[in-house]
């Protein structure tokens, strides 16, 4: 059976083999695109930069609560969303690190997340929010 023809000639001459699906992406980026820009992925901003000291977030990547998840991820976004840098410290990789965080915070008892910068405990998921919530978060940081 003949091919049938189209507006511009029989479809197995046609670009593509003949009606074969084609990627409306290319096969490869240019190098200059393959690669996010050095910047992306991580948390950048003035903060760090200005008190010599880092701004540490503890919070935990092993934890059945929603709320503590909730609020971490609270914590890291509007961070990034006001390109403060920080150190993002799970506690659940050592023990170590969770005494850190609570003698840090000065209670025992602590949970993530909880913010220090350098050595100066600055609070809880609670003072942060109400440190954004008042326009003093760079108070609270330590970073003002």
């Amino acid at each position: 059976m003949p091919v049938p023809a189209g507006p511009i000639g029989p479809r197995s001459h046609m670009p593509g083999g003949g009606g074969a699906a084609r990627s409306a992406f290319p096969r490869s980026l240019p190098p200059s695109r393959a690669q996010p820009p050095p910047s992306a992925g991580l948390s950048a901003g003035s903060g760090r930069d200005r008190t010599m000291s880092t701004l540490k977030v503890y919070s935990t990547s092993v934890t059945g609560s929603r709320e503590i998840k909730s609020q971490q991820s609270e914590v890291t976004r509007i961070l990034d969303g006001k390109n403060i840098k920080y150190e993002l410290v799970d506690i659940s990789q050592d023990n170590a690190l969770r005494e850190e965080m609570r003698a840090k915070a000065g209670n025992p008892k602590a949970i993530p997340p909880q913010i220090v910068n350098g050595d100066q405990y600055c609070g809880d998921y609670e003072l942060f929010v109400e440190a954004v919530e008042q326009n003093t978060l760079q108070e609270f940081l330590k970073l003002a």
